[in-house]
C-alpha cells in the first residue's frame, strides 16, 4: 500500500485483516496518536503506553468504523476514549492503593514530587478538569477548529468556545497567583 491510498480505503481492508493496509494506517497516523496521548496524559512514559495499547486494540475497533466521518475524526475519538478509560483505571487503582502503609505513602510522596518537576504549563494543564484538557489538546495541539474539536468530542462548537475561554482565565489566574508574568 502506498502512501497516497486513502485512509478509508486503508481502513477498510484493514478490518477484514490486510495487515499491509494496517501498518500503512500506524505508519501514517502513529505520530498523530502519540502526539494526542502525550498532550492528554502530560507524561511521555504514559503517552507511550497508552498509544501503544490503542494500536493494539485497532485491529478489532477497526471492524467498528463506519465511514460516515472521516477516519481521522474516529481515530482522535478512539484515543480520548482510550484516555479517558486509563484515567479511570488510574483512578480507581490510586483509591485501591490508598493505606497500603509507609512504603506506598512513600511511593506517592515520590510520586507527587516528580509531578511538581515538570514544567509550569504541564502542571497547570494538569490541574484542568479532563474536558477542558481534552478540548485544549485537540485545538492548540493538534490545531483543530472549534468545529472539529467539537465533533471529536461530541459537544457543540459554543461549548468548545466557553471551554477554551474557561482555561485562559483559570490559566491567567493560576500565573498571577504564582507572580509569573
Amino acid at each position: 500500500m502506498d502512501m497516497e491510498t486513502p485512509d478509508a480505503t486503508l481502513c477498510l481492508a484493514a478490518a477484514k485483516g490486510d495487515r499491509a493496509a494496517f501498518a500503512a494506517l500506524i505508519t501514517r497516523h502513529y505520530d498523530r496518536i502519540f502526539g494526542l496521548c502525550w498532550r492528554l496524559t502530560g507524561q511521555r512514559a504514559e503517552a507511550e503506553d497508552l498509544a501503544q495499547d490503542i494500536c493494539a486494540a485497532l485491529p478489532a475497533k477497526l471492524r467498528h468504523w463506519k465511514a460516515e466521518a472521516r477516519f481521522t475524526t474516529w481515530l482522535y475519538r478512539v484515543v480520548v476514549n482510550a484516555a479517558h478509560d486509563a484515567r479511570r483505571r488510574n483512578a480507581t487503582l490510586q483509591k485501591a492503593s490508598a493505606g497500603w502503609g509507609d512504603w506506598e505513602l512513600g511511593r506517592q510522596a515520590e510520586a507527587e514530587r516528580a509531578q511538581a518537576e515538570e514544567d509550569w504549563l504541564t502542571t497547570a494543564m494538569q490541574s484542568l478538569a479532563p474536558e477542558l484538557r481534552d478540548t485544549v489538546a485537540l485545538i492548540l495541539g493538534e490545531e483543530m477548529t472549534q468545529a472539529e474539536a467539537g465533533a471529536i468530542l461530541q459537544v457543540s462548537e459554543g461549548t468548545i468556545a466557553w471551554r477554551m475561554s474557561e482555561v485562559k482565565k483559570r490559566l491567567r489566574a493560576l500565573a498571577e497567583k504564582e507572580g509569573r508574568p
